[in-house]
């Protein structure tokens, strides 16, 4: 028996950044992970690393698994290869790891008798093969959006997988999800990019380029990790939560203008009472 409560192996559609991580760790925890990849080159790699037990580019390879967890991009997620349809397990539970959920359950709930819609909120700045590591999710929450048709059954498997690799379990309906996501997960990767810009920009055109990058440090680093990430991710994120991310642009623009028009006051009082309300609206989201 394995951490997950079940003899069957686990099985992992894609090997990039969360599918490598769950499968290290649920290695670890003692689960037997088959993993489907897209290249050969791509399955030789991640044996190398040991990413999972079994790593093959044959829909076969997910035949004895009970719990199949699609670690896939978006567009791939939303327009599934009818091969990968046709050899997942008669029974096995299916859950996703894509940042937007309504589309995805959209697509997959009338598909699947027993599909989980979820998402890991983890990540970093890697991508590809080469990105899994040990312990990504310990402490992070795992959100699942259930629906009025998702099995319960199915539904504690993917609780069970959320607790085995240490991650934090809740459960929210899709529309809430996306909603709350586009303000605390995709503007972030906007946000960053356009800090990018601003600070690159204003660099050449004041001829500082070189100096603005030399005096780059840690806070720039925090600020600006999510804007230079997977431009692939960040743009699939955009065009499948396009109406919740521009309602989260839209806020973020006013509370820049407003914060621009303190600074032309010359509202300094203001101004840090802004800050100091920021700071402490800061620990209930990060602690």
């Amino acid at each position: 028996m394995t951490a997950l409560g079940c003899s069957q192996p686990v099985g992992i559609v894609g090997l990039g950044l969360i599918g490598g991580c769950l499968g290290l760790d649920l290695q670890e925890a003692g689960a037997e992970v088959h993993a489907l990849v897209h290249r050969p080159s791509t399955a030789a790699r991640a044996r190398q690393r040991g990413l999972a037990s079994r790593v093959d580019t044959d829909p076969a390879v997910l035949a004895d698994c009970g719990l199949v967890i699609l670690a896939l991009p978006l567009d791939r997620l939303l327009d599934p290869d009818p091969a990968l349809l046709a050899a997942l397990p008669a029974g096995a539970v299916v859950t996703d790891v894509g940042s937007v959920k309504q589309p995805v359950l959209a697509a997959w709930g009338p598909r699947l008798r027993r599909f989980v819609a979820s998402h890991p909120m983890a990540g970093t700045s890697r991508s590809g093969v080469e990105a899994g590591e040990k312990g990504l999710f310990q402490g992070r929450p795992w959100v699942a959006t259930p629906d009025a048709d998702t099995d319960p059954e199915a539904l504690e498997a993917v609780r069970q997988l959320a607790t085995t690799v240490g991650a934090r379990w809740l459960c929210c309906d899709a529309a809430s999800h996306d909603r709350a996501v586009a303000l605390i997960s995709h503007l972030p990767v906007l946000v960053g990019a356009a800090l990018l810009q601003t600070a690159d920009g204003g660099g050449q055109a004041s001829g500082l380029g070189g100096l603005v990058r030399d005096l780059a440090s840690s806070g720039f680093a925090d600020t600006t990790r999510v804007g230079g990430g997977n431009p692939e991710l960040g743009t699939l994120m955009a065009r499948c939560n396009r109406s919740e991310l521009l309602a989260a642009l839209g806020r973020y623009r006013q509370a820049i203008a407003g914060l621009e028009r303190l600074v032309e006051l010359e509202d300094w009082q203001g101004l840090e009472g802004v800050l100091r309300e920021c700071g402490e609206v800061r620990q209930e989201f990060v602690g």
